[in-house]
């Protein structure tokens, strides 16, 4: 029986001397780095809520309550009387609408930045009726997506892309997400 004693060396094929107590070594802080490099890929594989997680109409309603309750929000003057596009009859009946549309805005902007006044308007066209002729589409007020992304400019939200457009700040994404985890709380003690 061939023992070697500690601190002896051992002769690998390569040709390498190699010392038994520098090989354990070697392998321990080989299986130590591979433990990290697993553990912290867990960390990251499992992000927190985001707006993409929850219920979108849910989301809205509790990011426009916030913006209300936080009072920061400018809101112009003219909101009470104004159609929100040429294709609408009446005023919104809602008298909170400008907090909704800031907060469907900033939605939009995080699911896709870079999307300025002339994209807004677009997304919040519909169809203008034209009596017996066909119906067409037609845009979204730009007066009212222009205000709307300056009062969030003024919150810290919104940020101008410098490839056009406008663009989530960090602060504002992280209030996103903060609500958005607030909003997959509260339905999960619904259910």
């Amino acid at each position: 029986m061939n023992v070697r004693a500690k601190g002896e060396s051992k002769e690998h094929s390569d040709g390498w001397l190699l010392k038994t107590n520098q090989l354990a070594n070697w392998r321990e802080s080989l299986n130590t780095k591979a433990d990290s490099h697993r553990f912290s890929r867990l960390s990251v594989q499992m992000p927190g809520v985001t707006v993409k997680d929850v219920n979108q109409q849910e989301f809205v309603r509790a990011l426009a309550a916030f913006l209300k309750k936080s009072g920061k929000l400018k809101v112009p003057e003219w909101v009470d009387t104004v159609k929100l596009a040429k294709h609408k009859e009446l005023a919104p009946y809602d008298e909170n609408w400008f907090y909704t549309r800031a907060a469907s805005t900033v939605r939009h902007l995080y699911l896709r930045g870079g999307a300025g006044v002339g994209s807004m308007t677009k997304i919040y066209g519909g169809r203008q009726s034209n009596g017996v002729m066909p119906s067409h589409f037609s845009r979204g007020s730009k007066s009212v997506a222009r205000k709307v992304l300056q009062a969030l400019e003024s919150l810290k939200m919104v940020d101008k892309d410098p490839s056009g457009g406008r663009k989530l700040t960090p602060q504002g994404q992280r209030d996103l997400d903060r609500i958005a985890g607030q909003v997959a709380a509260a339905s999960k003690k619904q259910h």
